[in-house]
This record gives C-alpha cells, sequence and structure tokens, in this order.
C-alpha cells in the first residue's frame, strides 16, 4: 500500500494549497501557511500520513511523519 501524504504548497495565485500527494487540485486553500499547516498536520494524524511543508520557492521545507514509519529517527528528543 502506498504512503499517504499531504503537501502544504504556495498557490500560484496567492495563499497557500493544502494536497494529497499526487493530486492536481488542492483539497483547502488558506490565506496564510500557518492555517494551511495546521489544517494539514490535523488531516495527516488522522489518516496516519506523512505532512510535506514547502517554502515559498516549492522546495521542501521540513517532512513530518504521523504514520508508522519503517525508518523512525534514533534520536529521542
Amino acid at each position: 500500500m502506498a504512503k499517504i501524504t499531504q503537501h502544504v504548497t504556495p498557490a500560484h495565485s496567492g495563499g497557500w494549497n493544502v494536497k494529497k500527494g499526487g493530486a492536481i487540485k488542492a483539497s483547502k486553500h488558506f490565506d496564510k501557511k500557518e492555517d494551511a499547516i495546521k489544517y494539514a498536520r490535523d488531516r495527516s494524524k488522522k489518516q496516519n500520513a506523512e505532512l510535506v511543508i514547502h517554502k515559498q520557492d516549492g522546495k521542501i521545507q521540513n517532512p513530518n511523519s504521523y504514520g508508522k514509519d519503517p525508518c523512525p529517527p534514533k534520536d529521542k528528543k
């Protein structure tokens, strides 16, 4: 089974979109990045999905896993 991902990406028309990995259309649009992250984080936790947050230039800012990670980090924060 493929890993579900949720992405927070900059929208071409301004603001931020939350998209399911591989989707063409956004599932929801936000004016503020913080609001998009909060929504995507809640969805990711419910779906045991990976959350990938992008910077304004589209590069990955920081990914978070809320599922069963096959390679969990060894450091305990």
